[in-house]
């Protein structure tokens, strides 16, 4: 229990930490930030993000230069191929290389998922490089981490919700098989 300037002690505030009128209170500790700092050295922090980043451009070149509409480049979808049924994300190989190559109503034609997922995608790994460049990461109290995980589980559902749906209405099939 800390004490304020007139002696009334306060049990929000610790023990032996200097009153207001004290003249060491300049060396008071202050309260805890609400982002937390890696200690690593930059580049060991931004290597994760150089090579993913790398990754994705290699791969990204690769896809612009091999059409997934050719068969024999790239393997099947797994429940194309054994259920015979589109997943959320088929025919989003075949939308990439549509946009990529400048047609927009081919990437909407193959999986209109993709309008939402690349955006974010892309927001997403903006938001890791710019933290893992500044070394500091957000704290979280548990009532925002909670409501970050529902937020993640209601994006979860409209996902798998739009997977049975584009297997029920004929034009949201990735045009596959």
């Amino acid at each position: 229990m800390g004490t304020y300037s007139g002696g009334v002690s306060h049990p929000d505030h610790g023990a032996g930490l200097p009153s207001k009128g004290d003249p060491s209170a300049a060396t008071q500790v202050s309260e805890p930030s609400s982002f937390r700092t890696d200690a690593r050295s930059r580049r060991r922090r931004m290597l994760p993000v150089a090579a993913t980043g790398l990754v994705a451009v290699v791969g990204t070149l690769y896809l612009r230069a091999v059409d997934p509409n050719v068969p024999g480049h790239y393997p099947g979808c797994p429940s194309q191929t054994f259920l015979g049924v589109d997943c959320p994300g088929c025919g989003g190989m075949r939308g990439t290389y549509d946009l990529l190559h400048g047609d927009v109503a081919g990437m909407l034609d193959h999986n209109i998922l993709l309008v939402v997922a690349l955006p974010v995608a892309v927001i997403a790994f903006i938001v890791w490089a710019f933290r893992a460049w500044m070394g500091r990461y957000p704290r979280y109290s548990p009532s925002v981490q909670a409501q970050r995980s529902r937020w993640m589980v209601i994006a979860l559902v409209l996902v798998l919700v739009f997977g049975v749906v584009r297997n029920l209405v004929p034009y949201l099939g990735s045009g596959a098989g």
